[in-house]
């Protein structure tokens, strides 16, 4: 379905590229996790495959077709649903259904029907005409969505899409991208709301720098990842032990003598036994398969992102 071969692309005024050397294949039907801190490089790639931005150098294919050719043949086989809201919020929900439907080109034959269906699969029937201002920050998040499928996409880039919303309307939005998905669109996910991903995606691509770091299905990522192991012991661990597992095993101090280290599978008891010949008493140990946002960390560091 989209394949993005060795990407790059540099904005005119920076001295470093945002995307570098970047490949990701998502498969149609599928629900892939676009990860990364601030300043990744997740916009601008959003931005290349919406086609809000031109490709510099690499390639992207669409449907068998390169990006452009197959946006000429099916100009709203893609759709962009942005973090921010994209809507007017001084027109009523059903008349900025109507306006973004002319936007995106459906016929006006066809328009009161896919109206119809958005106001549906969203649940905005009862305020499809009060003023968009008015609304709720779940029902703006569904008036997003809902003028996103206004053209009936194959592929829907979606951008945050629960930021700012209760926990009822995440879980309604999470259901709907689900049903998206079961019903054969294809979904580019982007959130930094881990279990949010874990709950929907198929695969997961994690990017910093503009480099991809990490890509795969999902749980085949989680079971190849390096166990984590959380520790606390009677006292600190020696200097020099401390050390060298800092480098070996990505050991951090979570405080006076508790640590969290990743360990290979059949490691263990090696490791107890190092601790054990350098009299480190273990007061409490958990062992386990980490979860995607322990490996998010590994892979992009836990310094502060402030760039957006």
């Amino acid at each position: 379905m989209l394949n993005i071969d060795a990407v790059h692309y540099r904005y005119r005024r920076s001295r470093q590229a945002s995307l570098q050397n970047v490949s990701l294949q998502v498969r149609p039907g599928t629900c892939c996790g676009l990860l990364g801190p601030n300043g990744a490089g997740k916009t601008t790639l959003i931005s290349l495959i919406a086609g809000l931005l031109p490709v510099q150098q690499g390639s992207i294919q669409f449907a068998g077709q390169p990006l452009d050719a197959a946006r000429r043949a099916q100009p709203t086989a893609i759709a962009l649903v942005p973090q921010d809201y994209a809507f007017y919020p001084m027109l009523t929900v059903r008349e900025n259904l109507n306006f973004f439907a002319g936007v995106q080109g459906v016929a006006a034959s066809e328009r009161g029907q896919r109206m119809v269906q958005a106001l549906a699969f969203c649940q905005l029937e009862q305020v499809a005409d009060q003023l968009a201002r008015e609304l709720s920050g779940g029902l703006r998040r569904r008036l997003n969505l809902a003028i996103g499928l206004l053209g009936d996409p194959q592929l829907l880039l979606l951008d945050e899409p629960t930021v700012g919303v209760d926990p009822q309307s995440r879980h309604f939005l999470l259901d709907a991208i689900r049903a998206l998905c079961q019903a054969g669109k294809t979904v580019i996910y982007t959130s930094h709301y881990m279990d949010e991903v874990e709950a929907l995606c198929d695969s997961v691509a994690i990017i910093d720098h503009g480099c991809v770091l990490l890509q795969g299905d999902l749980q085949q990522v989680l079971r190849q990842a390096r166990q984590e192991l959380e520790l606390q012991l009677a006292q600190p661990l020696p200097d020099a032990l401390l050390a060298a597992w800092q480098q070996q095993h990505a050991l951090v101090a979570e405080g006076p003598a508790r640590y969290r280290l990743t360990l290979e599978a059949g490691r263990l008891a090696d490791l107890l036994q190092t601790l054990a010949a350098q009299h480190c008493e273990v007061l409490a140990l958990a062992y386990g398969q980490q979860n995607l946002e322990h490996i998010f960390m590994q892979l992009t560091q836990r310094a502060l992102r402030d760039k957006s």
